[in-house]
């Protein structure tokens, strides 16, 4: 039996109190892949936080980080150790304190909502009959809430207008940025020479619905990030380099083919190369999705992104840093997201062909009322009318309105949906490609038939005592069995775990360890009671798979296991596609085969050795279980291992999709009626603005029913 990779759950109990110190900002990150629980934070906390160069150390539990202050620039190898000896896998974060700023748009929604209101009730006195200078002051304090308002609240739609137009090209902002500057121009022009119109409230309405459609579709980006990014922080900033007698602690580039690293148990390969160790056990399952784990002898291959699970070890590079393989994966993850993030989504289509459009109407408007009336003043009020009566605000609305009720009703199914085009590439897929190992199926202890009770019991307590999934693996056989009271439970890292029974001793772990041959077995007193390892296929694997080859998909398996482990596992699912012993490259070859003969695929993937696919693929998802990695490659993320959420993920996703187009088909038929109202001369820019404001709502309403059942 391997590493232990979650010990604070061995003394789960109440949660404890953090005790980290609020002192500052963070200095250091450290990545944790092993954390999942409150009391995995209760250890890292307690184990950091009594370190007297830590002033304050929190787990942030969602991005398996935990934020350290200490000196700045202090090498956090003594943490990363520290933690290796407790059982957690600890790499520092390469992005630590470059977190991204907020840009703002929250704030400026809320002063364009503040400043809109109050505009809009000095309005209604003028409406309500203010006449010469009390309607001109009401139109003075107007503008002096108006403009400065609308040129901090519009600042986003002018920036990307402006970039825009130096590139010689037209987008969604243009038009935008345009209606909000006439329409103030104007009312500052009426106000200034005493008129009895100014159209301050609809610049600002103009500007908030515009904001709340920028602030639906930023909940949308929120929580993607690169998948190459990650992949790099499972590489370690520092290692330990084996330089004459002593241990140095170097950066990982300075790393030359040639150098004895030190690696502790746990610890993840950094670079390609070879044990000098006489032994080792290897965690390979995120490279190459073998389900078992490897005992390897001096001289054998080890590659960059492989856990050693027992050590410590030493081990011989081949390579320099920048040629591991985990280093290749890096750049092929991040050539495969641009690949994806080339899709243009409806919107961005849609505007292709409005914007321009939009321009033409407004620009014409101002021309023939020009020289049919030979008035430029009145000819510039209808113009603004047109851009505003047909700014994009619906269109705008159209896809994160539907997108945010979308991903509100799959994140309370338990699916968290991360790229702001996902649901509208998940709604055209065709095939489903699974992994196989962690996702669909997981190694498993079973105990003998003939196993008796009492040693049934003992096993129990000593599983749930265990933090190794492995260990806790045998746990669903044993639901109709009391766990025994067991005495001075200790997990042996790498090894197993061990206890008095009745002031007798029990263990169950690691057969070599207990002196009893091979594999995993459970002791008590003298005798040996062996359990065999087998590949569980998870409780919902198999409808999952029924259920999308009734929604007519293609469902594909594919592992790095062998065939007779992957053919096994697909004839209990019924998966009639296979293939086996396949590498990470391999993986991403056969998507890319897959949709050069026409088809739209979903890959859903859990490990290291998955990410390349999880990137190429036209949609991805991945477990709540899978390496960090592979959840930032994914678009959605499982909340867990709940395999029957991709089947709803899909019809929500093709629900959602028919109410975007039913969106953009509001829009049409809303401009279908306006514009023509506005190319006449019957609209004001006030009037356009409360046209515009309820073509937003409309298409707002619309995207509620969303919410429907798919």
């Amino acid at each position: 039996m391997s590493v232990a990779s979650c010990p604070g759950c061995i003394a789960a109990g109440d949660v404890a109190e953090a005790v980290g110190r609020d002192v500052g900002l963070p200095t250091h990150e450290l990545i944790l892949p092993g954390v999942h629980c409150i009391a995995c934070i209760r250890s890292v906390e307690g184990l950091l936080n009594a370190r007297p160069d830590i002033a304050a150390a929190r787990v942030n539990l969602s991005r398996k980080r935990v934020a350290i202050t200490a000196e700045p620039g202090i090498d956090p190898a003594p943490w990363i150790a520290a933690l290796t000896d407790i059982g957690f896998e600890a790499h520092e974060a390469r992005d630590a304190g470059n977190r991204g700023q907020d840009d703002g748009l929250t704030l400026r929604l809320g002063i364009a909502g503040f400043a809109m209101m109050n505009v809009m009730l000095l309005s209604v006195a003028v409406w309500s009959g203010a006449t010469d200078a009390t309607r001109d002051f009401f139109h003075w304090i107007s503008a002096a809430i108006s403009l400065p308002a609308a040129i901090y609240c519009a600042q986003p739609f002018f920036r990307s207008a402006m970039s825009a137009l130096r590139g010689m090209r037209l987008n969604m902002d243009v038009p935008i940025s345009l209606a909000i500057v006439l329409a103030c121009g104007l009312s500052l022009y009426e106000t200034s020479q005493g008129g009895e119109h100014a159209y301050f409230d609809a610049a600002l309405s103009l500007t908030f619905f515009l904001l709340s459609g920028r602030v639906l579709e930023r909940r949308m980006r929120q929580a993607a990030r690169s998948a190459a990014a990650d992949l790099a922080a499972l590489e370690p900033l520092r290692v330990t380099r084996i330089e004459g007698e002593t241990r140095v602690s170097v950066p990982v580039d300075d790393v030359a083919e040639g150098d004895t690293l030190w690696l502790a148990a746990g610890a993840r390969v950094p670079v390609d190369g070879v044990l000098n160790s006489n032994a080792a056990q290897v965690d390979r399952s995120a490279l190459t999705g073998e389900s078992d784990e490897i005992a390897v002898a001096r001289g054998a291959v080890l590659t960059a992104g492989e856990i050693v699970l027992t050590g410590p070890v030493t081990m011989c590079t081949t390579v320099a840093a920048k040629g591991s393989t985990l280093r290749r994966l890096i750049q092929i993850a991040a050539h495969a997201e641009g690949s994806k993030s080339r899709y243009t989504s409806l919107a961005d289509r849609a505007a292709g062909v409005y914007a321009p459009l939009v321009h033409g109407l407004s620009f014409a408007a101002f021309i023939g009322w020009s020289v049919a009336t030979g008035d430029m003043y009145n000819a510039l009020k209808i113009a603004i009318a047109t851009l505003i009566i047909t700014c994009p605000c619906a269109l705008g609305l159209a896809v994160p309105a539907v997108a945010t009720v979308a991903t509100g009703r799959l994140f309370r199914m338990g699916l968290l949906v991360k790229s702001e085009t996902a649901l509208e590439r998940l709604a055209e897929v065709d095939t489903v490609v699974f992994d196989k190992t962690g996702t669909l199926s997981a190694a498993a202890l079973v105990p003998s038939p003939e196993m008796p009770r009492e040693a049934r019991q003992i096993l129990k307590a000593l599983a749930q005592a265990s933090a190794h999934p492995l260990s806790r693996s045998v746990l669903p056989l044993l639901k109709d069995v009391s766990p025994a009271v067991l005495e001075d439970i200790s997990e042996h890292r790498g090894n197993g775990v061990s206890a008095l029974w009745n002031g007798e001793p029990v263990r169950f772990g690691n057969a070599t360890w207990i002196g009893a041959g091979e594999g995993t077995v459970l002791q008590i007193r003298d005798t040996i009671h062996p359990l065999e390892r087998r590949e569980q296929i998870f409780a919902d694997a198999m409808d999952t798979v029924a259920r999308l080859r009734e929604m007519g998909f293609d469902v594909h398996m594919l592992t790095g296991d062998s065939a007779a482990n992957a053919a096994r596992v697909a004839s209990e699912l019924g998966v009639d596609h296979v293939h086996a012993e396949v590498d990470p490259e391999a993986k991403q070859d056969l998507i890319e085969r897959l949709q050069a003969d026409g088809r739209k695929v979903v890959m859903v993937g859990d490990g290291l050795n998955d990410t390349l696919a999880l990137t190429r693929a036209w949609a991805s998802i991945a477990p709540g279980t899978a390496l960090e990695a592979s959840q930032n490659a994914a678009d959605v993320v499982l909340l867990g291992q709940h395999l029957s959420g991709i089947p709803a993920a899909i019809g929500i996703a093709r629900s959602a999709r028919r109410r975007i187009l039913e969106n953009f088909a509001l829009a049409a038929c809303y401009n279908a009626v306006a514009i023509p109202l506005s190319l006449a001369g019957f609209a004001s820019p006030l009037m356009a603005a409360l046209a515009m404001s309820t073509s937003s709502i409309t298409v707002t309403v619309n995207a509620l029913r969303t919410k429907a059942k798919p």
